[in-house]
């Protein structure tokens, strides 16, 4: 039987989750601050940053946007996120990304303190993941975990295939699913066969960046599906890496695009911006 993973509808009952636990720090006088700092006036980080600032206003966290602009120096950008690294009433730092070309992505990285790292990039937090330890995870891949979780999906034992290997989401994805005891495959743009690797997955994420590039010939009868991409059509409607229309006849759990990882990735930021002040 097929199934729709509504990722609106379990991120809605995460920020709740979150909410009650903001509520009571609060109690315990904790406020939570989560710091944004946005490089120039890119629309679309823009919509991102906005939707993030609704979110902890929503589950009761305060938010501080800094904006910053296009042709900032590096040095300047670094020195801002150092004063925040030292600010006693910012708990989280997260900086939008892309940032302009003239800045070194992997170096503002690397620049944010690890305990305030709510993104989970930071090498530190990224070799707690390896190694199993406490850290903060990645917001899209420990999204997913919770979409397959809550949507009844056993990871334990499931053949996975990641199509995709970048730092954000492939990686840690694959890290988090054999935390699951998931069989992990990651297959990316120089894999030899990809469809027969992809049509063994019980599990198949999808985070290639290829509009409807998966279509039901690259899955398997009842798997579940997880469509990370997002692009926008020329007719102005979004869509996934996921050919949805052909697929769902298919598998047995989808995401949708729009409404399907996205809101995931936001509803995990505020879980890791509660744990950054406890």
């Amino acid at each position: 039987m097929f199934q729709i993973i509504d990722g609106k509808k379990i991120a809605a009952q995460i920020k709740e989750e979150v909410k009650s636990e903001a509520e009571h720090l609060r109690k315990q006088g904790k406020e939570i601050c989560l710091a944004v700092i946005q490089v120039g006036e890119d629309p679309a980080s823009s919509v991102y940053v906005r939707n993030k600032q609704k979110a902890c206003e929503y589950v009761g966290i305060q938010s501080v946007l800094k904006k910053l602009p296009e042709n900032i120096s590096e040095e300047e950008l670094l020195a801002t996120i150092e004063e925040m690294n030292h600010d006693c009433g910012i708990n989280g730092i997260l900086v939008q990304l892309p940032l302009p070309r003239h800045i070194d992505e992997d170096k503002v990285i690397k620049a944010v303190h690890p305990d305030k790292d709510v993104d989970g990039f930071h090498p530190e937090n990224v070799g707690r993941l390896c190694i199993g330890e406490k850290g903060f995870l990645p917001c899209t891949p420990a999204g997913i975990v919770k979409l397959l979780k809550y949507s009844g999906i056993e990871i334990d034992g499931k053949e996975c295939v990641i199509v995709g290997r970048s730092n954000i989401v492939g990686k840690p994805m694959a890290l988090l699913l054999l935390r699951e005891n998931g069989t992990v495959t990651i297959a990316h743009s120089h894999t030899k066969g990809l469809k027969e690797i992809t049509k063994r997955a019980d599990i198949l994420i999808v985070a290639m960046g290829k509009p409807l590039f998966i279509t039901a010939d690259y899955v398997k009868e009842g798997a579940a599906v997880i469509d990370v991409g997002i692009h926008r059509k020329e007719d102005g409607h979004l869509c996934g890496d996921v050919d949805f229309a052909s697929v769902k006849e298919k598998v047995s759990y989808l995401t949708p695009v729009p409404g399907g990882v996205g809101p995931m990735t936001i509803a995990m930021l505020m879980q890791n911006c509660v744990a950054a002040s406890e």
